[in-house]
């Protein structure tokens, strides 16, 4: 008499269940992603708003030592009213100059060589940093940029009565600073879900 065969169990997936597995892996993946990004993109503002607040406070200390604000040019200083307040970018010629004259290289201005800023070098790309040309013994500043390879943008009081008017466009409201000689801001990078938003970083 033959005993009754025990059941074996069987082995691998059915295609269902591998598919249901997949479909898993790949919500997991996309929460994931999502999250991932979203952190580096906040890591991205906290060191964009460290770069924009030593710029504003290297003004601000160059202010302190020389009782005036550092300007593009010597020769031919701003002149600006409350309607029309000083804006530049640290990707033009004004804007490279004034970051000159903070880290030193241009010791007309500051002829004491006083080292108010110090700035890493940009990653490749434009990103992260300021963009160094020049030579070793006539160094220059071509840009200084931020973690989205934005410039970011100076406004300084040159009518030296510590009010700026700061317009940063791109649907961002203006705002009246007062108690400031310099503002520094970002616009980072639009959002693609509403062309209006930036990812704005602010010394204000």
């Amino acid at each position: 008499m033959k005993t009754p065969s025990v059941s074996r169990f069987r082995k691998g997936f059915t295609l269902i269940e591998l598919l249901v597995v997949i479909a898993i892996i790949a919500v997991l993946a996309a929460a994931g992603f999502a999250g991932g990004a979203a952190a580096m993109n906040k890591a991205r503002k906290v060191t964009a708003q460290a770069a924009a607040t030593s710029v504003a406070t290297a003004i601000d200390q160059f202010y302190s030592e020389y009782s005036s604000l550092p300007v593009p040019n010597v020769s031919n200083p701003p002149t600006v009213d409350n309607s029309s307040p000083y804006s530049t970018g640290t990707a033009t010629a004004d804007g490279t100059k004034l970051l000159e004259v903070l880290v030193g290289i241009d010791q007309v201005q500051n002829e004491r060589k006083v080292k108010f800023l110090s700035l890493k070098e940009a990653k490749s790309g434009n990103r992260d940093g300021v963009k160094y040309g020049g030579t070793v013994t006539t160094p220059r500043i071509d840009g200084l940029y931020d973690p989205w390879g934005q410039p970011y943008y100076l406004v300084l009081d040159y009518n030296y009565d510590e009010r700026l008017d700061v317009n940063p466009g791109n649907g961002i409201p203006s705002v009246m600073l007062n108690g400031r000689r310099a503002a520094v801001y970002s616009l980072g990078v639009k959002n693609t879900a509403d062309a209006n938003r930036t990812t704005l970083v602010k010394t204000w």
